[in-house]
């Protein structure tokens, strides 16, 4: 039995079944050193809640698996140990035993040692753009590969307030990808390219920490030294090349209270997988061969790999094979022979066939060892296929094939489905490439009607035609009429949707005739004498001010209330709140495998987009073709788009900075030079506008 905290505030004790660690398909090897120190954590959790005599841990981690739990946070008993941390840091008192994981602990140490006050901010160092740009240069292929595995761990816990960000081997960030909220917090705003997230500067966090210690690092809440970095948690696991030097690191941010503890553990198989494709990337001209004791983990980041010369000396190695062939020496330049009990040529041509091969290593070990590339023959990398597990985004309830992340616009939206329940018309309005067809089939789909979604373009149909189009006709009711006549639109849309899109170009004349439709329902073909009642949902949509419109006489008044009982507008794309979802969203649908940074994001929304919509997907479009790489930054997004204007002095220089005090000088210009407006649609300070409207 080991304590759990109850959310009532109160403790209480229950079992906890033994935690299945084939869940990642990983074996012990790989959350050895991670569950020791969560299972050591638990272990003082329950003496400092429970005062139980926990004993010694034991080395192997299967028999601790009673013990690796995660604290929730809601315990008293052990945000009071973290406080009487704290308040000894800040008096410059000794820390109290047991409450500090050793890692912590040091860090506390050295902070203080170096004379950093938790109390103050903290030097946030920003390199300027050129070295940013040359760091990213000499890490070119570790950061295309990370951005990759980025991409796919923000699909993994997407919506959870995370910011992924991946850093050079002194601690300076180069690239993040971000939920929307979290990008837009002020933790958020400290996490960007080109910050250095060192210990000397930062105090205690996790990407510092991971460079100290060389191992994965978790530091929540107010475990960081700084107060103001309290309400953070960061995960952080270090990138090692074959020799074991750190090349990058790979970090997940959240605020403290969103926290999970398994999204530690995507960090860490994030940043094995990226070692394991420097190896294929770096030794493509060599054998590569996987192996593991157990046969069904070969295609798991547990395996171990080595790439092989075809003497048979090895060249790379990742660190699930070092623990896997421990105490046998096994590093580059060791000969094959000397790590498994084999003759070279045999073990070699056996693998070479396909298959799966069953060997021993010098220990008396049995592994099986499977060949995944064959090297560089003529040019060209043969390699086998091998097993990926690839996340799928699994698609809420809430899923309605849009975004729908902007506040205003779901405030709106919440009350559409009892509206149409109710049969009430809806008018959608918003500039040219705002989504209005989108929002109608929402509609279309909130209301369950079982009928067709009928549009119906009321610009592109002539005056003349526009009463026989949506009421039908009889056979040769007039010139050219159908020779079987027409049911017209209104009633192909019997029991479903009919969606009048451009609805500001309806002809006066037929204005009237539509009126009468609302109003009864009723349809009479032209040049019939039969009526028919229709079941429609009515829904229409324009990019034009309808009310402008009734004032000049170019539109009916009772028509229009008629039209939008219920009302949703859409805002324009530079106003919406949820621009980096919609990127996101948008991206996805053109190339799935392409990922983009929170800074080429940022780029794109410094951009004022009158097509909205519509124009960035094809700019997204462009940008997928035109770059020559498989992520999209700062630098290659835009394309042929106009570059960015002047910034104000403390911006200029700095690539993430400068797009946003871009977008504060674009939202001033936009806003009619009105600082209080401007502040509003931000939702910033009119201070924060001022500053960055000084001039350059």
């Amino acid at each position: 039995m080991i304590p759990l905290q109850d959310f009532g505030g109160s403790l209480r004790a229950r079992s906890v079944p033994a935690m299945n660690y084939d869940y990642f398909q990983l074996d012990r090897a790989f959350f050895r050193d991670c569950s020791r120190s969560a299972a050591e954590q638990a272990k003082r959790t329950s003496v400092q809640n429970l005062n139980i005599a926990p004993g010694p841990l034991s080395a192997d981690p299967e028999s601790n698996k009673e013990a690796f739990i995660c604290p929730l946070g809601g315990s008293m008993a052990i945000m009071s140990g973290i406080e009487r941390a704290r308040s000894a840091l800040e008096q410059g008192k000794r820390f109290p035993n047991g409450v500090l994981t050793d890692q912590v602990a040091r860090s506390w140490e050295r902070c203080v040692e170096s004379g950093l006050d938790p109390r103050r901010e903290p030097e946030g160092v920003v390199v300027t753009a050129e070295d940013l740009q040359l760091r990213r240069d000499r890490n070119a292929l570790l950061r295309r590969m990370a951005i990759a595995e980025m991409q796919l761990l923000h699909s993994q816990i997407a919506g959870s307030n995370f910011m992924i960000a991946f850093g050079d081997a002194e601690g300076v960030v180069l690239d993040t990808i971000s939920d929307h909220q979290f990008a837009e917090s002020d933790a958020g705003r400290s996490i960007i390219p080109g910050s250095i997230w060192c210990e000397g500067n930062r105090g205690t966090n996790a990407l510092g920490l991971t460079l100290l210690e060389r191992a994965p690092i978790a530091i929540y809440g107010r475990e960081h030294y700084f107060t103001n970095h309290g309400h953070l948690s960061c995960m952080a696991a270090p990138i090692l090349d074959s020799t074991g030097e750190i090349v990058g690191l790979l970090d997940a941010s959240c605020a403290n209270d969103a926290r999970q503890q398994h999204t530690h553990a995507l960090v860490r198989m994030a940043a094995a997988q990226i070692e394991n494709s420097l190896i294929y990337q770096q030794q493509s001209n060599l054998l590569i061969v996987a192996f593991h004791p157990r046969v069904e983990y070969l295609d798991t980041l547990s395996a171990g790999l080595l790439a092989l010369s075809r003497d048979g000396i090895v060249r790379s190695l990742n660190r699930p094979s070092q623990a896997l062939l421990a105490g046998l020496g096994a590093n580059v330049g060791k000969k094959f022979e000397d790590l498994f009990d084999a003759k070279q040529g045999s073990a070699f041509d056996s693998l070479l066939r396909g298959g799966t091969v069953r060997l021993r290593d010098r220990s008396g070990s049995t592994v099986f060892m499977v060949c995944r590339q064959i090297g560089n023959r003529n040019g060209v990398v043969h390699a086998f296929a091998q097993k990926r597990a690839v996340a799928e985004t699994v698609p809420s309830s809430a899923d309605i094939g849009f975004v729908l992340e902007d506040p205003g616009l779901r405030r709106q939206v919440t009350t559409l489905a009892t509206s149409v329940k109710r049969r009430m018309p809806v008018h959608i309005s918003g500039e040219t490439g705002t989504g209005k067809e989108l929002m109608a089939r929402h509609v279309h789909s909130l209301s369950e009607r079982k009928g067709e979604f009928v549009a119906v373009n009321c610009g592109a149909i002539s005056e003349s035609l526009f009463i026989a189009e949506l009421f039908g006709h009889e056979r040769g009711a007039f010139t050219n009429a159908r020779s079987e006549g027409s049911i017209g639109l209104a009633r192909q849309a019997h029991k479903g949707t009919l969606f009048l899109d451009e609805v500001a170009d309806i002809p006066l004349a037929a204005q009237t005739s539509l009126l009468r439709f609302l109003d009864l329902m009723e349809v009479r073909p032209v040049g019939g004498q039969n009526v028919h009642t229709v079941d429609v949902q009515i829904v229409s949509a324009t990019n034009r001010n309808l009310q402008e419109m009734v004032t000049q006489r170019q539109f009916r008044a009772d028509l229009l209330y008629r039209l939008n009982a219920i009302e949703v507008k859409l805002p324009a794309l530079r106003q919406r709140a949820d621009f980096a979802a919609i990127v996101h969203q948008l991206l996805q649908k053109i190339a799935p495998e392409v990922a983009i940074t929170d800074a080429a994001i940022e780029r794109l929304r410094a951009l004022p987009w009158p097509g909205n919509i519509r124009e960035l997907n094809a700019a997204l479009q462009r940008a997928v073709v035109q770059a020559d790489s498989d992520y999209l930054d700062e630098t290659n997004v835009l394309g042929d788009l106009a570059p960015l204007q002047d910034v104000c002095p403390d911006c200029a220089g700095h690539a993430l900075k400068s797009l946003r005090c871009q977008q504060i000088r674009d939202t001033y210009e936009t806003s009619g030079a009105n600082i209080a407006e401007a502040a509003r649609i931000l939702g910033v300070s009119r201070t924060t506008i001022y500053k960055h409207l000084r001039p350059a």
